[in-house]
């Protein structure tokens, strides 16, 4: 083998064993407050119990069985699913922390050591979440245990290697989508307002208030459309309302394959202006502090 297929095949091996070393360092200091992290996660499940005493009020109040095809027990088992979601998907600190990071001055360490930001933040995020999922896998188990009644049957492998990817490109999509945000703090000194916006749009668009399909009787202009079919074409359902719906069974076929596609797009979309904004966000940085 001539040394340039030599250096080809190490480089890779060699940012691979980088990105393998900093996730290990990245669990280390997860770990590190434990009994912190242990009672912020089971606060989180407070928010469910609530959720599940207002959807049976709701439908206690009414004398339909279903709003938009939703039962009470789909609402509830559909909330509880996007609850899972959420926590693959939120991204808590993330784009707030890259701001202050370029604010302060430390990020600068990262243009001059061989460590990539974007993937030092990305094992960053995946160490987060091995350590929630550590110590929220009892409680979700016992919550999902108690409220079994309220999903349907389990549904075929098929679905569920379908839900599983959604997952899996819900986590990639909300950490590109929050890190492009935390670019923006090359150009903007403060960006709190534009998060909290998105974060407001996020809410109410990705379907963690509410399913999406209750979006179908609110019509845009006059050809027909409907607020869910312009909130599909957007990446925010994705990051919830997507991977529970599939459980749920409420996509199939043809349109769970188009609706992966359409996730895998914006993880890519997203990726690349990541990408694009970091760089061209280093070229015009002046470092201060740090």
């Amino acid at each position: 083998m001539s040394r340039a297929a030599t250096a080809a095949l190490r480089d890779p091996l060699r940012g691979l064993s980088t990105w393998w070393t900093m996730l290990k360092i990245c669990l280390e200091e997860r770990l590190v407050y434990r009994g912190d992290f242990a009672l912020g996660t089971l606060m989180r499940f407070l928010p469910i119990v609530t959720q599940v005493f207002l959807w049976t009020a709701v439908f206690s109040a009414t004398s339909r069985s279903d709003i938009a095809g939703y039962s009470r027990n789909d609402i509830v088992a559909y909330y509880l699913l996007t609850m899972l979601t959420r926590a693959f998907s939120s991204m808590p600190g993330l784009a707030g922390g890259i701001a202050r990071s370029v604010r302060d001055g430390s990020v600068k360490k990262f243009l001059i050591q061989p460590v990539d930001y974007v993937s030092f933040l990305l094992a960053a995020r995946v160490a987060h979440k091995l350590v929630y999922y550590a110590v929220a896998v009892v409680p979700f188990g016992l919550v999902f245990f108690l409220c079994r009644s309220y999903f349907p049957p389990v549904p075929d492998a098929t679905t569920i290697a379908a839900f599983l990817l959604s997952l899996v490109l819900s986590f990639l999509l909300g950490f590109f989508m929050e890190a492009t945000l935390g670019m923006l703090g090359f150009w903007f000194m403060e960006v709190s307002s534009i998060v909290f916006g998105y974060m407001l749009v996020q809410y109410l668009l990705s379907g963690h208030m509410f399913p999406i399909d209750l979006l179908r009787t609110v019509p845009v202009g006059s050809g027909g459309v409907s607020l869910a079919d312009v909130v599909h074409w957007l990446p925010f359902e994705y990051t919830a309302y997507f991977p529970s719906a599939v459980w749920l069974g409420k996509v199939r076929g043809p349109e769970l394959l188009g609706s992966l596609a359409i996730e895998a797009a914006w993880v890519v979309a997203m990726a690349i202006a990541c990408r694009i904004a970091w760089r061209r966000g280093t070229r015009r940085y002046a470092a201060f502090g740090g």
